[in-house]
């Protein structure tokens, strides 16, 4: 299930906080930009409901924990969005990013590495 970019935001706090109530999840959210409390509590109780989140009972408190691997959903949204802007060229998605950015000489050292790891060894 692909998560929008609102529900993206408060499972990037669940993944880096672990489990957390309303409140805790409103307040790391604030740091950023102006977001309503019930409006997290509205969001949240939605991505209970698709399954994106558990919830269990703590005095009076809720407290929510994200039901959805973190690395799995990064890849599923990378892959999403190399098939839809890139027309599923991994390639063009590199070559996207390194032509602007710059690229550290540490950076490119390490793509390199990246990229003899990947090719098949010459034993095979």
């Amino acid at each position: 299930m692909k998560p929008t970019e609102s529900e993206l935001e408060i499972l990037q706090v669940l993944w880096a906080n672990g489990p957390s109530t309303v409140r805790q999840v409103n307040d790391h959210l604030n740091r950023a930009r102006e977001v309503g409390y019930t409006t997290t509590l509205k969001l949240m109780q939605i991505m209970h409901d698709k399954g994106l989140l558990s919830r269990t009972e703590e005095g009076r408190y809720h407290v929510y924990q994200a039901l959805v691997d973190e690395q799995e959903t990064r890849q599923h949204l990378l892959d999403r969005f190399v098939d839809t802007a890139f027309r599923g060229s991994a390639m063009k998605l590199v070559m996207q990013a390194l032509g602007t950015s710059k690229a550290t000489p540490q950076e490119l050292d390490e793509l390199k590495k990246l990229i003899d790891d990947l090719k098949p060894s010459s034993n095979d």
